[in-house]
Order: C-alpha cells, then structure tokens, then sequence
C-alpha cells in the first residue's frame, strides 16, 4: 500500500467519524441534550466507562456515589423516562436514540436490606449530574434486571476526560469499602429466584451465645477461640513480625454435637468482624463470599458441611464448587485478616487438597460425642429454670451414654410437654418418663436423626 492510498483511507476513516458524529448529535434525545449541556462538549466524542457492581454492594454504590455528589451545590439526580422495553439500555443508548425520545423523568427507587431491622431507598434508574475533581461528570445508575440478561448492576460513567471518570470510579470503591452497610454484618446470600429478582445479601442478627453455654472437652474451644479470635486480636503484631493472618479451621465430628453452636459463640465473639455464612445452597456464593471478605476484612467465612462441596476427587469426580473453594482458600494474601471456619460430620470424605495442605486448614478440631462429665453439663444447661434436682439429672446423664447436645435440647423440651399436658411444673418424674421415652427401641430412627447412637 503506497502513501496516496494511506492518505485515501485516512481521510475517508475522518469522513465517516464526522458522519457519525453528526448523525449522533441530530438524534440526541431529551436526556442527552441534557447531559450534554451540563457536560459542555459533545456526547459523540465521549467514551462510557462502565463499571458492573454485584446485586449486594447497589447500596454501598448508592451511598458513593451520593456522598460525592453532595460535594457539589449543584448536583443534580434525574430520572429515566424509556418507555417500555428500553429500561435495560446503556446509557449511550438512552442519550442518543432513533427509536424512542428518552426523557428526564421520574426517578426509579428499589428498597435495599441495610441490616438485620434497616432500609434504604436506592436509585435503581437513575442518572446523576455533578461536578467532581472540578470537572463535570455523568453517571447512570442502574440495578440488575436479570430478565434483561443484566444479572449485576452497573454504573455508566461520562466525562470529557476518561482519566476524570477513572478516578471518579477508584474513588467509588474506596467509599464503598469505607461505608459498606455490609461491614461488620453478619450476612449470607441466596441465588436468583424463579421470578427474575435478582439474588442478594440477607442480613442475620448476630447471635448472642456466651461461653457458658457451650460444652465441650477442656481446653478445645480455648484452641478454636485462640485460633479465630486471638490472631484477629493480635494483627497489628502479628503483621510487624511478617507472620500471616489468614487461617482455617475445621471442626468435624458427628452430627448434633455442638459445631454450629460453637460456630454462633464464634460470631458473637467477634463484634465488628464482617461475617458471611454460607450453608446448603449458598455454598455456591464462595467466590463472592471471599470477595467480600478480602474487601471488608477483619472478616470470616464460614462453610457449614463443607464435605458437600468437597469430598474426594478420586471417589466422587470433578466438583466445580471444590476448586472454587480451593481457589478462594489460595488466592486471599496471607496478611488478609479473614478466618475460614468449616464444619463436616464426615471429615473421611473430604478432598485431600483441602483437608491435608497447610495454609488451606492450619488447625482441625475434632468435636466428638460427649463424655460423661459433659452430658451432666449439657443436662443441667438445658434443663436451666426447670426446677429439676441435681441428682435426677446426673443419673439421666449416665443412662444416656452415646448422645449428643441436640438430645439434650430436645429431651428437656419433652419434659416441659410432659408437664405442661398434665397441668403441673416440671419434675423429675417427667424426667425419667421423657428419658425413658427417648431411649427406647420406639426412638432409635429419632436418636440417630439427633446425632447420637442409634441404639
């Protein structure tokens, strides 16, 4: 190709983007002549910087975005008048259209879960108008709408300089990690429903379990405690001597004999820690579990019956949700202050990879069937306010060998059903008959679904 035809084709690419400039501009809608007018250069000649934001941080982009714009006296929040069909658009789309005249209009709000008992009013369509590094910029705010293929929401930015909305954006997350409503919540999340509203976070209240209430052998909640609570407690030294602050723990044993309890008592140890639960389904989420975990650390992930998602390759096959695991376990930085706390009933099924490597669990505690002198602990726990005598529930304790803290719990609710079914306060009579009830052949199904011996 010699310098003429160059020249050609250089300057027929001009005539074209002149073309198209000027096509742009004839077909600007209401909105864009708008925006442009508080931009003060053509939309033609501006690239969109579009950032996706997960369904669960829309309010912290909210709560961004609205801060910055209260920077400036003139800052102004439009809404979008598309029509039918176009509430999925990007935001080129609805400034300069053939098909329809996009208009300021009312604008869209969705009520947003800020905590356990609190809402907020977030801009689901939206497009705001401000000035920031002293340069006037655009952003069209917008929720998911995944019965538009729009399963994340997304913020759309405009300025005359792109390096303008770069920053703009960086400082977008920087607020969203300071003023996340997500920071020291405990929190799981769910996957997309059947009718197309898009998956968030659920917010828990934080369980209030003391140390009391939770019996195990000596000296083992003292070794998970240390391990979750005491390294978060004690980063800052722990960081100046170049030692990690990652861990994992696993806590396994049979069924029923206090792993979730002592994983609540850990919560509730840990006020101001950002916690994501993730059970049954939602251990799909671990990817955005640990996303969020790195983001507001100090931070836990908690996967109960992690063995669903984690058992051995060789005698189950490739699991998708495993190497999202180990992934999510491998990629956070060892000073990232964040505790993986896992629980399993069947620790011989676990993946080799997750259970034998180190850095992936640094300390495995097994939670067993009570003994003898736990039992009588667990009895007298549950049996509190009842009335019952020391001695009726040290010997129901010894007949009951093999059981678990979930059988305690619930033989104490049968004495309260006995003695409420006859008029009359609990007493030990109820006791021995509920006990009686329990161990009995009639039972086994009900002691093996409780966690115990089945016989």
């Amino acid at each position: 190709m010699d310098e003429q035809q160059r020249a050609f084709i250089e300057t027929f690419r001009r005539f074209i983007d002149d073309v198209v400039r000027e096509r742009v501009a004839s077909r600007l809608t209401p909105l864009g002549q708008l925006v442009e007018e508080h931009l003060g250069t053509g939309l033609a000649e501006l690239p969109v910087v579009s950032e996706p934001v997960p369904t669960h941080r829309l309010v912290d982009a909210d709560i961004a975005l609205e801060a910055l714009a209260a920077a400036d006296p003139q800052a102004r929040l439009v809404g979008v008048d598309a029509g039918r069909g176009m509430a999925s658009e990007s935001v080129s789309e609805l400034l300069s259209s053939t098909h329809t005249m996009v208009e300021p209009g009312a604008v869209d709000y969705t009520e947003v879960a800020t905590g356990p008992d609190t809402q907020r009013q977030v801009v689901a369509l939206g497009l705001r108008l401000f000035t920031f590094d002293s340069a006037p910029v655009a952003v069209l705010q917008a929720a998911a709408k995944p019965q538009y293929g729009m399963d994340s929401a997304r913020l759309d930015v405009l300025a005359a300089d792109p390096a303008v909305a770069g920053r703009l954006l960086a400082e977008v997350r920087r607020l969203m990690r300071e003023r996340s409503v997500l920071r020291g919540q405990v929190v799981t999340f769910a996957d997309h429903s059947y009718d197309g509203r898009p998956a968030g976070a659920t917010f828990l209240a934080r369980p209030r379990i003391a140390e009391s209430e939770i019996v195990l052998p000596d000296g083992v909640l003292d070794r998970v405690v240390a391990h979750v609570v005491g390294i978060g407690a004690h980063r800052d030294a722990l960081r100046a001597a170049g030692r990690h602050l990652k861990r994992g723990v696993l806590l396994y044993g049979p069924p029923g004999t206090g792993k979730t309890h002592t994983v609540r008592h850990l919560i509730s140890r840990t006020e101001g820690t950002t916690v994501v639960l993730l059970t049954g389904p939602a251990i799909a989420q671990i990817g955005v579990a640990t996303e969020l975990a790195r983001a507001l650390q100090p931070a836990m992930v908690v996967l109960e019956d992690v063995d669903l998602i984690a058992q051995d390759r060789d005698q189950y096959g490739p699991q998708p949700l495993l190497f999202a695991l180990l992934d999510a376990l491998d990629g956070l930085e060892g000073d990232a202050d964040v505790a993986f706390v896992m629980t399993t009933n069947r620790v011989e099924l676990l993946e080799r990879a997750l259970a034998e490597r180190p850095g992936r669990v640094d300390l495995a505690v097994p939670v067993d069937l009570p003994d003898a002198a736990a039992r009588v602990r667990l009895f007298a726990l549950y049996a509190e306010g009842l009335g019952l005598g020391a001695d009726a529930l040290a010997a129901a304790a010894a007949r009951a060998e093999g059981v678990t803290a979930s059988f305690a719990k619930e033989l104490m609710r049968r004495v309260v059903l006995r003695a409420v079914e006859r008029g009359a306060e609990p007493d030990d009579d109820d006791l021995a008959a509920a006990l009686d009830q329990l161990l009995s052949g009639q039972e086994e199904l009900t002691r093996s679904l409780l966690g115990g011996r089945p016989g």
